[in-house]
């Protein structure tokens, strides 16, 4: 047993040190102040206990957070939620629609969301909110663009770099692919881009931006058979928002400028 003289002569680098070799690491940054606070009656040692385990899970879950968020591939200035005003449209969604998907319940159902419309409406915005949402309820999210994502298809085999991004999209939780049907692709890569949907059909969600109204699919696949197949997979358990108005760049050109 350790006396009063003996307790004393444990410093807090000794402590600090081994509670990073047990990988305590986050708690270890704050045992001195914690420390302090219980040594003044702050804490009792039961809330100590819990403040350093706090301490530990706070810290870890950040440190997840930030490689999850550089694993998504965003592009740069994401805008969250609550800055898209959907009284700008015409129609398409709302803000109470708004908030129940920021609640993400359709995530766990493995459900899908399809936002079509012109440009400039704040499609990709949401859907980009929504993944930042997602990153910090702990999924795991990529975001491509669809030409990006048909070019690291196409690498996938022969391209060390673009056959490790392909494995990150396999393990997402939330794959958003943003712009389907602004560039027509290939019937090899509509079947390339058909076997990664019927890979994560029902077991991640897909977020899709896409200014092709869906019977207008087949033009951007080229093949009628695979665009159908692409889109039962999609379709099924799945959301569709078709939004109408004025493109936000054209109506505020200062903005964008």
């Amino acid at each position: 047993m350790i006396g009063a003289a003996g307790s004393s002569m444990i410093t807090i680098e000794k402590l600090c040190a081994s509670l990073e070799g047990f990988g305590l690491k986050h708690a270890s940054k704050r045992l001195a102040d914690l420390l302090n606070q219980l040594e003044g009656g702050v804490f009792t040692p039961r809330q100590f206990l819990l403040a350093m385990l706090e301490a530990e899970s706070k810290g870890r879950n950040e440190k997840r957070r930030h490689r999850n968020y550089a694993g998504a591939h965003f592009p740069p200035n994401v805008k969250g939620l609550e800055e898209f005003d959907p009284a700008e449209l015409e129609s398409g969604i709302t803000t109470g629609q708004i908030k129940q998907l920021a609640e993400l319940g359709w995530l766990d159902t493995f459900s899908n969301l399809v936002f079509a419309g012109p440009p400039g409406l704040g499609k990709t915005m949401i859907a980009l909110g929504l993944g930042v949402r997602a990153i910090d309820e702990g999924y795991i999210v990529c975001f491509e663009k669809m030409d990006s994502l048909v070019r690291t298809l196409d690498k996938a085999d022969v391209e060390r770099s673009a056959g490790f991004r392909l494995k990150n999209i396999n393990k997402a939780n939330l794959l958003i692919i943003d712009e389907v049907g602004y560039t027509p692709i290939s019937r090899n890569q509509a079947n390339k881009f058909y076997l990664l949907i019927s890979d994560i059909y029902e077991r991640s969600s897909i977020i899709v931006t896409t200014n092709k109204e869906v019977p207008d699919w087949v033009e951007v696949m080229g093949d009628p058979v695979l665009t159908t197949a692409i889109l039962d997979r999609i379709l099924h358990h799945s959301r569709c928002f078709s939004f109408k108005g004025e493109s936000y760049r054209l109506k505020y050109p200062d903005v964008f400028s």
